[in-house]
């Protein structure tokens, strides 16, 4: 079981997640006004409403995340390292880029490694994720790449883009035990179907260090509810 404290402790693991390609600017702003309730380590927006996250988080702690060759990662380095010098420019703290699987598939692991290589020369001290689309990719595919992620400087591995169906918590597991094995320094986030206390509390135990969800604001407020609000009434102890 983790130990988790409290509610703040238990957002500062979450980066509170908005990925609909269609939502309007009004679902976004009641979105991010759920973010200020609580301490989540970073919201992810799409690139469209990184200005605006920025804009409306300022007075806190929050980072503001974004992503790159979102969701399915078939562009040209250029074209990726153009996307996050934008990002970058709007004041963005993390990136999230997805893998070139055509790459990956072709074992053209040189090509992968160059490619982070340049965008984590462009960000700097920002927070480099690569993510890695589980679902796609075989256990060999999955320790080859981390791998490679890892020597070539970034800072975590995600699991999925939440365009395919979630992993199971037994998948999760799996995989946060390759990436261990095979890139003991890089961070794990993982992202999908996670909707629950109970769930966050599995992944958080089974080593990830950062958890992504759509329900981050669901899952503090419940938490906190069964948590923090529990009032019981001690009887006398008589002697």
């Amino acid at each position: 079981m983790y130990n988790i404290k409290n509610s703040k402790e238990l957002a500062s693991y979450i980066n509170y997640t908005n990925l609909n390609n269609i939502i309007p600017e009004e679902e976004v702003k009641e979105f991010l006004e759920k973010a200020k309730e609580s301490t989540f380590n970073s919201v992810i927006v799409s690139p469209t409403y990184v200005p605006l996250a920025k804009e409306t988080l300022k007075d806190t702690d929050i980072k503001v995340g974004s992503v790159v060759g979102f969701p399915l990662g078939f562009e040209d380095s250029e074209t990726k390292i153009a996307e996050v010098k934008s990002l970058l420019d709007k004041g963005v703290d993390e990136i999230e880029v997805v893998v070139n699987l055509s790459y990956l598939k072709d074992k053209k692991y040189d090509l992968i490694g160059k490619e982070i290589e340049e965008i984590k020369k462009v960000m700097g001290d920002k927070t480099l994720k690569l993510n890695i689309e589980v679902k796609a990719l075989e256990d060999a595919e999955k320790s080859a790449v981390v791998q490679v992620a890892e020597k070539a400087g970034a800072d975590f591995i995600k699991n999925a883009t939440g365009f395919v169906t979630p992993c199971h918590i037994y998948e999760i597991v799996n995989d946060i035990n390759i990436i261990q094995k095979y890139a003991p320094k890089i961070k794990i986030e993982i992202y999908g179907g996670i909707d629950s206390y109970k769930i966050a509390n599995q992944v958080l135990t089974a080593g990830a260090d950062k958890i992504a969800s759509n329900y981050g604001y669901e899952i503090v407020k419940r938490y906190k509810e069964l948590r923090e609000n529990t009032q019981v009434k001690p009887k006398p102890i008589t002697l």
